[in-house]
């Protein structure tokens, strides 16, 4: 199983660099942050600065989206960076949520999220693609590789998921949820021609290594706050009760009542004091290392491919160091 770590990009960006050096130090191969341009600092310029001060790291967003730059500008970007520094960019792509709602925009489509994915992958490795009608191409590509991978929830996502992406991000670590998630997405994979065994399944959530669970719960509550928040978009879409939608996700945010994306991804949001401890202790990693390897090895045996640390929290040093010397290691077994 592979790690990686999930970052906003707060500034200092120096930090940001500083934290990925640890990961990579540490044993995780992947280095992700999000992409919402009003509430953090441009990721991409972020990038070229960890690709420079580490070695073998891969890094991406987790997640953009087709609305935020044009797509020859996200798939140049890319490029770039792969031309710089040897073919260490992942594409997390999504719908967009606080990207774009904090502009005053929709989430786009899964339509235009489908055709957004073979862009930008065709651009990124050199081939011609049509954009807004017109046929282009990035003529400096050389052996340009970048795999692009969907984050996604609802069944339509999820089967848009399997025929297109080269991977499915999952952002909860629930195992009954997971299972759920990850056999939709391969039977899409197969439906469409494809082998169900190519698409890599990565599950991130927020990992918290201590005995205080109480502490670590709070320090984590923010995370059911923002996966509350996209199963709201489902339940507006599909109604709680369609069968299309897990009740194990609908059922707690009966309570909820509203977002407030100013503290979007931050420990201590107030707009999430309905999700409850049963939650919080499903969908994160929580308690000594043991409890971490136990979860881990399920997911593993699932098919999960990577699991993605999001490290926003009062103790991202110890956590990146505490996977690195007990937990990263048992997974290798």
């Amino acid at each position: 199983m592979d790690f990686g770590l999930v970052l906003q990009t707060d500034p200092p960006a120096s930090r940001v660099i500083s934290l990925m050096k640890r990961a990579e130090r540490n044993g995780f191969t992947h280095g992700w942050t999000f992409d919402s341009a009003v509430l953090w600092q441009e990721p991409f310029v972020v990038y070229s600065q960890i690709l420079a001060n580490t070695t073998t790291l891969k890094v991406g967003p987790m997640v953009t989206n087709p609305g935020t730059r044009t797509w020859e500008v996200t798939a140049s970007t890319f490029a770039t960076l792969n031309d710089m520094y040897g073919n260490r960019t992942v594409c997390g792509i999504g719908r967009g949520d606080s990207a774009m709602r904090v502009a005053g925009r929709k989430p786009n489509t899964l339509a235009r999220l489908g055709e957004a994915i073979d862009v930008i992958r065709d651009l990124a490795e050199g081939r011609e693609a049509e954009v807004d009608g017109q046929r282009m191409r990035l003529p400096w590509v050389r052996d340009g590789k970048l795999p692009v991978w969907m984050a996604a929830y609802g069944p339509k996502a999820l089967a848009l998921t399997g025929r297109k992406a080269d991977g499915f991000i999952l952002q909860l670590a629930d195992p009954f949820l997971t299972e759920w998630m990850v056999k939709a997405v391969r039977n899409a994979a197969a439906e469409a021609g494809r082998d169900p065994d190519s698409v890599t399944i990565c599950v991130a959530a927020p990992a918290y290594v201590g005995d205080d669970l109480a502490h670590a719960r709070e320090q984590c509550r923010w995370f059911g706050g923002m996966v509350g928040n996209h199963v709201a978009d489902l339940v507006s879409r599909y109604g709680d009760h369609s069968g299309m939608v897990s009740e194990a996700l609908t059922e707690y945010i009966k309570g909820r009542e509203g977002y407030d994306y100013s503290h979007h991804g931050r420990a201590g949001n107030p707009s999430t004091d309905f999700v409850p401890d049963e939650i919080v202790d499903r969908f994160c990693l929580l308690g000594p290392p043991e409890a971490h390897i136990e979860k881990l090895r399920a997911l593993r045996d699932l098919g999960v491919d990577q699991f993605a640390v999001y490290d926003m929290h009062d103790a991202q040093e110890t956590t990146i160091d505490a996977y690195g010397a007990e937990i990263i290691p048992a997974l290798g077994d």
